[in-house]
């Protein structure tokens, strides 16, 4: 069953951090099997008020291999970059 993590970047507080973090976190990701599926882009809002400002998904194969990738060694300090980079929430949903 797949998982995604869902990432709303609110504000970014050091934009020369998150170019690193950018420039460096997608073989991390691949490493654990996620794909990226969205990273900002046009958005509508049909119901309600929500407008993320920045979202970003990453699909992993499931839950597992997502949590491995999140407290992974491997990811442990771009994880710290990326969050003295930007003010951001942060969910991971299980998929059907």
């Amino acid at each position: 069953m797949s998982a995604f993590f869902f990432f709303d970047n609110l504000e970014v507080t050091d934009p020369a951090a998150l170019e690193t973090y950018k420039n460096s976190v997608g073989p991390v990701v691949a490493k654990y099997g996620g794909r990226y599926r969205v990273l900002g882009g046009a958005m509508t809002a049909f119901e309600g008020s929500w407008q993320p400002r920045y979202p970003v998904i990453i699909e992993f194969d499931d839950a597992d291999k997502a949590r491995a990738w999140y407290n992974s060694e491997d990811y442990s300090a771009l994880k710290a970059l990326r969050q003295s980079a930007v003010v951001c929430n942060a969910v991971l949903i299980e998929g059907l």
